[in-house]
């Protein structure tokens, strides 16, 4: 979708589904007219709901720029153009993935700025939960536009519903504006209106843990260490109640509630409700008719995310978070029988297990993805108290997380010593969970991993998808990154 058009779509694509596995199955909005939308509680209810379906959409690609691109993750199978032009950094501005993932994130951000606008006059006798939907407009708008500058660097900064006059003059904004004057001021604004939890139908909604977690996250991508110990701090006391399950695998466990004590925000996923499902069971399983047929996955596979030998180098044997991770290399052992099943030479000879549940139809899984969870908050938290100097303390939140995976706790550490830690750690709890690659960026050792693969020192980030550079057609305001063209 071209700029110059996906205001006016929006008019036809603000209706929405859910994104909560209770909320996810509301009933879509009369498409009379925009005004006519927006009148009571229930129409900026349903209008909330469709900016969170954006995002349902978009993330089921987040696994590509978080996971392949990083060093932990590669496709062996080389029938996937886009994924390898990913992985092998090739890809180029032409590519149909930077195409659709900027559409959709603007598309998200698109529907924010028109709630925004509409219910800024809106009576709150009549819209009662006014601050609420305000609160979660700007924490979609404000992750949407973090996604896009970790993944295109400057973009387009629009925060109200523009004419097709005034987007034809809107250029690229720098990354530090951005973080600045939205980002960063979006996730305070919904934090002081996010509630601390939601009950019934409403879990899977963005809270106030939710949007101090993604801050949390951003001060740490600019490098704000004290901001983001503040924040992340505030996550591991009341009246917040987040704690690690005592059991790593439970969290992959989807017999079992997805929104436990170490949940903190998903896009939500649900079989059986008219395209809720997610594609990742599908997408990460190997050819090997056994293995599916065992799980009760239909709709085939994708053969997908290898893990690489460098990543399969690092784990010792009695982490209790391995086997979830990955399986390799070549086989798989039948848990009833323990019949051992031999892989086709010529799939994925490895697969991870974090998304692996029965599905009944192709991309139709109940899997969520995770964008953030408690660990990952005790290990940023862990990682900004040793930059800022308090790498004693530090050992106390890191070691949460290495008990819980039946490892030794680490002990006198210099302050380099537990910043390479802190990494491993994120890498080893975090797998497959979309923040490997943005990891390595923003501690500067994405060129040191990923050289070898192709990797040059312009590619942190990827190009802006020519359709766009086409449209706008002047180079001085809507440049092609550096590199790329």
């Amino acid at each position: 979708m071209k700029n110059i058009k996906y205001s006016l779509c929006i008019i036809i694509t603000l209706i929405g589904t859910s994104c909560s596995k209770e909320f996810i199955n509301r009933p879509p909005l009369s498409a009379a007219s925009v005004d006519a939308l927006y009148k009571t509680d229930k129409d900026f209810l349903d209008a909330t709901i469709g900016v969170y379906q954006g995002l349902r959409v978009q993330y089921q690609n987040m696994w590509q720029f978080g996971d392949i691109r990083g060093d932990d993750g590669f496709i062996q199978v080389t029938n996937q153009p886009s994924t390898t032009a990913v992985d092998l950094f090739s890809i180029n501005s032409a590519d149909a993935l930077l195409n659709s993932t900027w559409s959709n994130y603007y598309v998200v951000i698109s529907r924010a700025n028109i709630l925004l606008a509409k219910i800024a006059d809106a009576d709150p006798n009549i819209v009662k939960n006014k601050d609420l939907y305000i609160g979660e407009a700007k924490f979609l708008r404000a992750l949407a536009y973090f996604d896009l500058v970790r993944i295109f660097g400057n973009v387009p900064l629009i925060t109200k519903v523009l004419t097709l006059e005034e987007i034809q003059k809107t250029g690229r904004t720098p990354v530090a504006t951005v973080y600045n004057e939205v980002i960063i001021k979006d996730l305070i604004d919904a934090a002081s209106k996010l509630p601390v939890a939601f009950t019934g139908s409403a879990i899977g909604r963005a809270t106030k843990g939710a949007a101090k977690a993604i801050l949390g996250k951003v001060y740490m991508t600019t490098k704000d260490f004290p901001k983001a110990e503040i924040e992340l701090k505030e996550l591991t006391a009341a009246p917040y109640k987040y704690n690690l399950l005592t059991n790593f695998n439970d969290l992959f466990d989807f017999s079992k509630d997805e929104h436990h004590s170490e949940y903190i925000f998903d896009i939500e996923h649900e079989e059986n409700l008219g395209g809720q499902g997610s594609v990742f069971t599908n997408f990460f399983m190997p050819n090997v008719a056994a293995l599916l047929n065992y799980y009760g996955i239909k709709g085939g596979f994708n053969e997908s995310l290898a893990t690489t030998a460098g990543f399969r180098s690092i784990w010792s044997l009695t982490d209790k978070r391995k086997n979830v991770t990955f399986t390799c290399c070549g086989e798989w052992t039948n848990p009833t029988t323990g019949a051992v099943v031999k892989f086709n030479s010529t799939t994925s000879q490895s697969f991870t297990s974090k998304y692996l549940t029965s599905v009944p139809a192709a991309g139709d899984s109940k899997a969520n993805w995770k964008v953030t969870r408690y660990a990952d908050v005790l290990l940023m938290l862990a990682e900004a108290l040793n930059e800022n100097g308090k790498t004693d303390l530090a050992l106390v939140e890191i070691n949460k997380v290495r008990l819980r995976a039946g490892m030794a706790v680490y002990a006198g550490l210099t302050k380099e010593q537990m910043r390479d830690n802190v990494a491993l750690e994120r890498r080893l709890e975090l797998t497959f969970e979309g923040h490997r690659w943005f990891d390595l960026v923003r501690t500067g050792k994405a060129l040191e991993a990923c050289a070898a693969v192709g990797m040059k020192d312009y590619m942190s980030i990827f190009p802006v998808p020519l359709s766009q550079v086409n449209v706008m057609n002047d180079a001085t305001l809507f440049p092609q990154n550096p590199g790329y063209n």
